[in-house]
C-alpha cells in the first residue's frame, strides 16, 4: 500500500495532525463532552495556516461544523472583526426571528456588534457585549453540535474580539466545542498580550512548530516536482528557505512556473527565484504584471477586506472592465484567490490575499504619501458605499492631519458609532486622532469631553485629563460644562480620588447662580461627601442638605435627588427612621424612580439609588430595599451591563437577604458579585462591597474558618477605601477577628471604628454596628466602659426607632447581665426583633433567650429559625445546649 503523501506544508507535521484527530475524536463522542482548546505557535510562514486547514478537512470528514476567521495586520483596528468573521456566517444562514430566538435576552446586546442589529439608544457596557458573544457560541454550538472554531492570525486579531477570545476560553468547561487558535510569538504587547496568554493557560499548545528538515524539504521537493529532483537541487531548497513551509511551497511554485529542470546545474538559480516569491521580489514581480495590476494590488492590500472588483476599481481609479482584467492576473499570479464561500460575511468581497504575508509585503510597499492618500479616498468610497463611519474610520485614522473640519466630524460619528456596540478603546482611538487634526476652538472642548466619556469606564487616570483640559477651555455650553464636571467628578471617584472630587464639584457650583445648573451640582457635591469615608466632613454640611432638602418639593431630579441624599444622610446619622423613610418617599413618583433616575440612566449614576435602597434597608423597610435592588439586577442584566454595575447588584441583592435573614441567598449572590469584582478589577468600591458583605454573611452563618479565608484571599484589612461600604467594614473586620480569637487585635479594630464613626457622625448603631461587639469584649477588662456603650447604643437605637436597632440594643445589653435582669432583656429583645424584618437577629435572640431563660420551647423556636435562615453555627449551639439538657425546663 502506497503511503499517502502530505500535503503542501504539512510533512513533518505528523504528531500534531494526530493530537488535532484525537481532540476532534474526544468532541465527536458525546456532546456533553467538556470544550477542548489547541493552540498552535510558530512563526512566520512555519506552517500554522496550513495545519488550520488541515484540521479543517479532518473536521468535516467526521461530521463537524466548522467556522473559521483570520485576523489581518492592518485590520487591528476594526472593532470585532475577527468574532464577526467566525459568527456571521452562522448567523446570517439563519431568518431574523431564528437569529433573535437562538441568541435570546443576548439578541440586542450582541447583535449590533455582530452587524446583525441596530444598536439601541443606549451606550453597550463592553463587558455585556463580551459575555453576550459567549452566549452567542454558547447557544448556537449546541445547534451546530460537534462543532469546531478556528482562529488564524490572532495576534493580529482586534482587541475586542481578543478579549472575547479570552473569556470564551476560561468557559470551555461546559461548552462541548473545539477552538482552536494560531498565533505567532512576541506580535503583540500589552492588553492584547495578556488575552494571548489567557487563551494559551486555558488550552494545550501544541509544540512551537519548527522548520523542516533537509529530508522533509527534499520529500516535498520532490513530491512537488517528481521523483527525478536530485539530492544537490534538493539541499539547496533546503538552505535557500531555511525549511520554512510556506517559502518552500512558494518556491517550489516560482520553479514550476519557470520550467526550471531540478538538478544541481539549475540550484544556483534558486535564491534568485526565492526573493521573487516574498518580501521585494513579490513586489517586483507584481510590478512585471503591469501599472494597473500593482495600482490594483495596493488598492486592495488598503482595503484589506471587503475585496471587490468594484470596490478596487474605484480606490484605484480603474475602469471596471481593465479592474477585472487586473484580478484575473492575480488570480493566476497566486497573489490573489477567492475567499471559501463557507465563510461569507457581511461586507465580503469577491477576493482575499492568498497569504497575509503578501498582503503585509505589498502594503508595506506602498509609498507613504501614496498610502496616506490611499486611505483618505478609501474612506470616502467605504462610505459611499454605505458601510458607515465606523467602518470608514480604520482609513480615517491614517489620513495626514490637515485642519480638516469633516474629518473630525467624520471621527466623531465614528467614536458614537464605535460606543454604541461596546468598543469603548475604537472609539478612543477616533477621539485621540481627531485631537490630532486638530479640531477648531470651538469644537475642540467638546472632541476632548467626548474622549474623556469614551474612556470613563476603561481609563479613569485618563479620563481626568481630558476633562480637566476640556474644562480650560472654551466651547462647552452651560449644561455640557456640568456634565463634564459631573463626570469628572465620577473619574476622580473610580480613581480612587474622592475628596478632589468633593473639591471639584464644590468649585464649580461657586461659579454658578441659583438655578437648575447650580442645584444639581449642590447635590453631587453632597452626594460625594455622604459617600466619603474619610475622617470628617465638611463644617455644618448635615445642617445645609437638611436646609436645602427643605425647600424641595421633588418636583424635579436635583430636588428628587436631594431629598434621597437628605435621607441617607439622616439615615447614617441615627436620626429618626419614620423621617427617614419619608424623605425616600418623596424622590419616588408615585412610589417608583422618576424618569432620568433609572438605574441605567447616566445622568446621576448608580451611586445615588444605592443611598436610597441603603437608606430603606437600614430603616427597616426592606420591602422597599428589595423592590429597587431586584429592579437593578433586572435592568443591568437585560441592558447587558455585566461589568461593575451587575456586581453591586448582586452584592446589594446579597445585602438585602442578609437583612432578611437569608443566608443561604444572601452567600449566593455575594459569591456571584464577587466573581463579577474580579473580573472587574480588585480595590476598587464595588470589590469591597462583595468581600465585607460575603464575610459577614459567613459569620452569621458561623462559618469563621471560611470567613477568615475569604478575607485573606481578598484582602479584606486595612487600608479601607475612601467611600463608604455598607455595613461598615471596621465594624465587620472586628467581629472576625473576635470569630478568630484575636480579642486583642479585635478591640483595636472595633475602636477604630467607633472613632470613624465619631468623626463623620455616623451614629446609626445598626449601620455601623461597632459597639454591638466592642461592649461584650469590653466586659471582663472594663466594665464600665462596656456599661456606658451598652447605655449610649441604648439611646442611639431609641432616637432611630427601628424594631431592629432597639432589639438589637437590648440583646447587646442582656449579653453583660446575669440573673433576672438577662432574662428581662432577652425577652424585650425577641419582642422587638420578633417585629423586625432581620429574621437572623430575631433567630439568635431567641437561642439567646432560651439559654437565659433555660426555655426548651424557645431554644427550639430559636433552633427552627436558625435551620430557616441558614444560620448553621448559631442551630448548632441551641441543638447543644438542648442535646445537654441540664437546667433545662
Amino acid at each position: 500500500m502506497t503511503e499517502a503523501v502530505p500535503s503542501d506544508s504539512l510533512w513533518e507535521r505528523e504528531e500534531e495532525v494526530a493530537a488535532v484527530e484525537r481532540t476532534i475524536d474526544t468532541l465527536k463522542s458525546d456532546n456533553s463532552t467538556a470544550g477542548s482548546l489547541l493552540v498552535i505557535r510558530g512563526e512566520a510562514g512555519i506552517g500554522k495556516t496550513a495545519l488550520l486547514a488541515e484540521t479543517r478537512r479532518i473536521a468535516e470528514r467526521r461530521g463537524c461544523t466548522v467556522w473559521a476567521a483570520r485576523g489581518g495586520e492592518t485590520l487591528r483596528s476594526v472593532p470585532f472583526n475577527v468574532v464577526r468573521q467566525l459568527l456571521q456566517p452562522a448567523l446570517l444562514s439563519l431568518m431574523p426571528e431564528e437569529a433573535r430566538e437562538y441568541l435570546g435576552d443576548w439578541y440586542d446586546i450582541a447583535g449590533p456588534a455582530l452587524g446583525i442589529a441596530e444598536p439601541g439608544e443606549r451606550r453597550a457596557d463592553p463587558q455585556g457585549v463580551c459575555d453576550g458573544l459567549v452566549a452567542a457560541v454558547r447557544r448556537l454550538a449546541r445547534r451546530d453540535w460537534p462543532l469546531v472554531l478556528l482562529i488564524d492570525d490572532a495576534h493580529w486579531a482586534d482587541q475586542e474580539t481578543l478579549r472575547w477570545l479570552a473569556a470564551f476560553a476560561e468557559r470551555l468547561d461546559d461548552l462541548s466545542v473545539l477552538l482552536v487558535v494560531a498565533h505567532r510569538h512576541g506580535e503583540v504587547s500589552g492588553e492584547s498580550a495578556r488575552h494571548l496568554d489567557t487563551v494559551a493557560a486555558a488550552g494545550r499548545p501544541l509544540d512551537d512548530l519548527s522548520a523542516l528538515t533537509p529530508s522533509a524539504t527534499a520529500g516535498l521537493t520532490r513530491a512537488t516536482l517528481g521523483p527525478h529532483a536530485d539530492a544537490p537541487f534538493c539541499r539547496e531548497v533546503w538552505a535557500v528557505t531555511g525549511g520554512n513551509p510556506y517559502e518552500t511551497v512558494e518556491l517550489l511554485a516560482k520553479v514550476q512556473d519557470s520550467e526550471l529542470a531540478p538538478t544541481e546545474g539549475a540550484a544556483a538559480e534558486l535564491r534568485a527565484l526565492n526573493r521573487s516569491a516574498r518580501g521585494g521580489g513579490l513586489v517586483a514581480r507584481l510590478e512585471e504584471l503591469g501599472i494597473d495590476a500593482t495600482r490594483f494590488a495596493w488598492a486592495a492590500a488598503i482595503l484589506g477586506t471587503g475585496i471587490s472588483v468594484g470596490l478596487v476599481a474605484r480606490l484605484a481609479t480603474l475602469e471596471y472592465e481593465d479592474a477585472a482584467r487586473c484580478a484575473e492576473l492575480l488570480l493566476a499570479a497566486r497573489i490573489l484567490t477567492e475567499p471559501d464561500p463557507a465563510n461569507q460575511q457581511v461586507g465580503d468581497g469577491d477576493l482575499e490575499f492568498f497569504h497575509p504575508l503578501m498582503a503585509t509585503a505589498i502594503y508595506n510597499s506602498i509609498p507613504d504619501a501614496l498610502c496616506t492618500a490611499m486611505h483618505g479616498i478609501a474612506a470616502k468610497v467605504v462610505t459611499d458605499y454605505g458601510f458607515g463611519a465606523a467602518m470608514a474610520s480604520r482609513h480615517l485614522l491614517q489620513v495626514h492631519p490637515d485642519s480638516d473640519e469633516e474629518l473630525v466630524e467624520q471621527l466623531r460619528e465614528a467614536a458614537r458609532e464605535h460606543l454604541a456596540v461596546g468598543a469603548p478603546d475604537a472609539a478612543r482611538r477616533c477621539l485621540e486622532r481627531a485631537l490630532v487634526e486638530p479640531p477648531v476652538t470651538e469644537v475642540h472642548a467638546l472632541v476632548l469631553y467626548e474622549l474623556g466619556c469614551a474612556t470613563l469606564l476603561t481609563a479613569p487616570a485618563r479620563t481626568i485629563t481630558h476633562l480637566q483640559t476640556a474644562l480650560a477651555m472654551p466651547g462647552l455650553d452651560s449644561d455640557t460644562r456640568v456634565e463634564a464636571v459631573y463626570r469628572l467628578s465620577q473619574a476622580l471617584l473610580h480613581n480612587d480620588q474622592l475628596e478632589e472630587a468633593v473639591r471639584t464639584v464644590e468649585a464649580e457650583t461657586a461659579r454658578h447662580k441659583d438655578g437648575p445648573a447650580r442645584l444639581r451640582l449642590q447635590a453631587v457635591h453632597f452626594m460625594w461627601e455622604g459617600i466619603h469615608a474619610g475622617e470628617a466632613s465638611s463644617p455644618g454640611r448635615s445642617e445645609q442638605l437638611a436646609k436645602l432638602a427643605a425647600t424641595c418639593t421633588g418636583r424635579d431630579n436635583s430636588e428628587r435627588a436631594l431629598l434621597i441624599l437628605r435621607g441617607f444622610d439622616a439615615m447614617t446619622h441615627g436620626e429618626n427612621a419614620e423621617e427617614v423613610v419619608e424623605l425616600c418617599d418623596r424622590s419616588l413618583v408615585n412610589g417608583r424612580l422618576a424618569p432620568g433616575l433609572g438605574w441605567t440612566d447616566t445622568e446621576w449614576g448608580i451611586e445615588l439609588l444605592m443611598m436610597l435602597a441603603g437608606a430603606y434597608a437600614y430603616s427597616d423597610r426592606l420591602d422597599r430595599a428589595e423592590s429597587l435592588y431586584n429592579e437593578a439586577l433586572r435592568a443591568y442584566e437585560s441592558a447587558g451591563w455585566s461589568g461593575g454595575h451587575l456586581s453591586l447588584a448582586h452584592a446589594y441583592i446579597g445585602l438585602g437577604h442578609r437583612r432578611r435573614g437569608r443566608l443561604r441567598e444572601a452567600e449566593s449572590s455575594l459569591r456571584e458579585s464577587l466573581r463579577i469584582a474580579e473580573r472587574v478589577g480588585r480595590g476598587l468600591p464595588l470589590y469591597w462591597s462583595a468581600t465585607c458583605n460575603l464575610v459577614d454573611v459567613l459569620l452569621a452563618r458561623g462559618h469563621v474558618d471560611e470567613a477568615w479565608a475569604i478575607a485573606e484571599q481578598y484582602g479584606f484589612a486595612p487600608p479601607y477605601p475612601s467611600t463608604i461600604v455598607l455595613p461598615d467594614p471596621r465594624s465587620v473586620r472586628g467581629r472576625l477577628l473576635l470569630a478568630v480569637g484575636r480579642t486583642k487585635d479585635a478591640i483595636n479594630e472595633l475602636e477604630q471604628a467607633e472613632k470613624a464613626a465619631t468623626a463623620r457622625g455616623h451614629h446609626n448603631p445598626v449601620l455601623v454596628p461597632w459597639a454591638f461587639d466592642l461592649a461584650p469584649a469590653l466586659a471582663t477588662e472594663d466594665p464600665v466602659r462596656a456599661a456606658r456603650l451598652v447605655s449610649d447604643v441604648r439611646r442611639r437605637a431609641e432616637r432611630f426607632g427601628t424594631d431592629t436597632a432597639i432589639g438589637e440594643a437590648l440583646r447587646c445589653a442582656a449579653a453583660l447581665e446575669t440573673g433576672q435582669r438577662a432574662v428581662r432583656l432577652a425577652a424585650q429583645a425577641v419582642a422587638y426583633l420578633e417585629a423586625s424584618p432581620c429574621q437572623y437577629e430575631h433567630a439568635a435572640a431567641r437561642v439567646e433567650y432560651g439559654i437565659a431563660a433555660r426555655s426548651v420551647a424557645e431554644l427550639n423556636r430559636g433552633l427552627t429559625l436558625a435551620r430557616s435562615c441558614g444560620a448553621d453555627g448559631l442551630a448548632t449551639k441551641a441543638r447543644e445546649v438542648l442535646d445537654t439538657g441540664r437546667g433545662l425546663r
